[in-house]
């Protein structure tokens, strides 16, 4: 009963350390799975990783290269015995070594080290000095790219630091799984694992010598812009102070000489010189400011100056005539003028006179009347017509007359003697304001000029012509309006001669002679009138 009871114990004892192992057997391989599980997510998350991939090149090129070595080694023992089989056989080797050669020349950049581009600093490129106002765009735009270029440097250390961290975990989980099962996949993972983090570690640390020591370039190269930055502004805002207190003094010379110049030309030209010294003020300020080199200016401006000098020789002769009409005074804005271009006439006012052209105001003039039937056009005339164009002058100096004539034909019955005396007192009653204020001008022109004949009493003048006597008178008279006293004498000569029976206006006529009404010629003895 006893051995019944102790085989019972015992065989119960055994089933029971049976079932304890296959249990423990069983949790031993769902903890086995569940790490795989990890192992493979993980491989997941780093399947897209650059260092991975560029380690993976690497291993794949010196697979290649072991290859090829292979390949070369059997070649050379099959080149030891020239059969036909061993030469089919160097053939096909040689074709596969020319595919290996292929792989290889795309793996070219793996032959060293699989991470070489990716630990390679960007070039820092040397900022250009700042110089002008302008540049701080490009300073700032230079800082920025600095910045975006670490960031991007800084990113493959990061992505890296994330791979180690990742294979770090991968290690101990295949530790785990190998503690429970020896496997030899999963010790081959483990020793490959171990690689890679070992070969990530070392790529890591020269990696972050080579950040510290390319952050610390873009930290002086960001500081050095900066500084050049500080400084522009500052001599920017001094200069625009300087230019700000200049263009003021301008104003208060124009306001003084606004309230105190009461002649309009001058005013006009004074502001116009005050203008021109202010700008040309602005741009030696600004010239010697931001050039470093004032000779190579003048050297560059020299040879520049040539060649523009043919390629833009009407802009430059229109430079000179400004020069030679502001000195040589031979017009001023509000002269009356006459210029011809292409056979067109026109005659009006200077409004303004710029750096490279006249603007005319034209007005209704005799020309206009006459000739273009055109007026009130704005016309721009450029500077250098004075040195190829004749341009007349109506109020040249003091001069506010000129001298307007209006042609009479009268018919040869007329009294013409009555009519040259009617006509010269019309023009002496009418233009004897204007023939005083003649007479005043051309006195104060002799200072200036040599003049002989200074009489601007009325002329008048008879002269024959085919269909009657014409009467020319010809008489002073204001040089902005000769058109309207024109017309006054015009209307009082035509009343004139209304009124006056033995004057009569002189047509294109013809007389028409009959046959028993012509006058008898006595005959000409031509021998006698030749002496023959």
């Amino acid at each position: 009963m006893k051995k019944l009871l102790l085989l019972f114990i015992l065989t119960f004892t055994l089933f029971a350390q049976e079932s304890i192992e296959n249990s423990l057997d069983f949790v031993e391989k769902e903890l086995v799975i569940a790490l795989e599980k990890e192992v493979e997510g993980i491989d997941k998350e780093l399947k897209n990783s650059v260092w991975l991939t560029r380690y993976s090149n690497f291993l794949t090129h010196q697979e290649l290269s072991e290859e090829l070595n292979r390949a070369n080694v059997a070649i050379a023992e099959l080149k030891k015995r020239n059969t036909k089989e061993n030469r089919a056989k160097i053939e096909e080797i040689e074709k596969k070594k020319e595919t290996i050669h292929r792989k290889i020349e795309l793996l070219g950049e793996f032959t060293k080290s699989p991470f070489t581009e990716m630990i390679k600093p960007p070039e820092i490129e040397q900022a250009s000095k700042i110089s002008n106002p302008f540049a701080i765009i490009s300073g700032f735009s230079y800082i920025k790219q600095l910045h975006l270029q670490k960031d991007s440097f800084f990113s493959n250390l990061s992505g890296l630091e994330i791979l180690i961290q990742r294979l770090e975990v991968k290690k101990e989980l295949l530790e785990k799984i190998v503690d429970f099962t020896q496997e030899d996949r999963f010790l081959n993972e483990l020793e490959d694992t171990t690689l890679k983090l070992n070969e990530f570690k070392e790529a890591k640390e020269l990696f972050s010598t080579t950040f510290a020591v390319y952050e610390k370039k873009v930290n002086e190269a960001t500081i050095r812009v900066t500084s050049d930055i500080k400084e522009q502004i500052k001599s920017s805002v001094s200069i625009a102070v300087i230019i700000f207190i200049v263009s003021l003094l301008a104003f208060f010379l124009k306001f003084a000489s606004k309230r105190y110049i009461e002649d309009n030309e001058r005013l006009y030209m004074t502001n116009k010189v005050i203008n021109f010294i202010n700008i040309t003020l602005i741009v030696l300020i600004l010239l010697f400011a931001y050039i470093e080199n004032v000779t190579y200016l003048v050297t560059v401006v020299g040879f520049a100056s040539a060649g523009l000098a043919i390629a833009m020789k009407d802009m430059f002769m229109s430079l000179l005539g400004w020069i030679v009409i502001m000195i040589g005074g031979s017009f001023h804005v509000g002269n009356r003028i006459k210029v011809q271009k292409d056979g067109v006439t026109y005659v009006g006012d200077i409004i303004d006179i710029s750096l490279l052209r006249m603007t005319v105001f034209e007005d209704i003039t005799l020309t206009s009347y006459m000739e273009s039937r055109r007026s009130g056009r704005i016309v721009f005339i450029p500077n250098n017509y004075i040195f190829t164009t004749l341009i007349s002058n109506y109020t040249h100096l003091s001069m506010k007359t000129v001298w307007d004539g209006i042609d009479v034909t009268i018919t040869f019955d007329s009294n013409h003697k009555k009519a040259m005396y009617l006509i010269k007192t019309i023009a002496k009653k009418y233009s004897k304001g204007y023939t005083d204020i003649a007479r005043k001008q051309l006195n104060l022109l002799r200072n200036q000029y040599s003049l002989k004949n200074t009489n601007v009493e009325p002329r008048i003048f008879s002269i024959l012509e085919p269909h009657g006597l014409t009467i020319s008178i010809w008489y002073m008279t204001n040089s902005y309006a000769a058109l309207s006293l024109r017309s006054t004498i015009s209307a009082e000569i035509i009343d004139m001669i209304n009124e006056t029976e033995d004057i009569a206006i002189a047509f294109p006529t013809q007389t028409i002679q009959l046959k028993d009404k012509i006058k008898k010629l006595p005959p000409v003895n031509l021998s006698e009138e030749l002496d023959i």
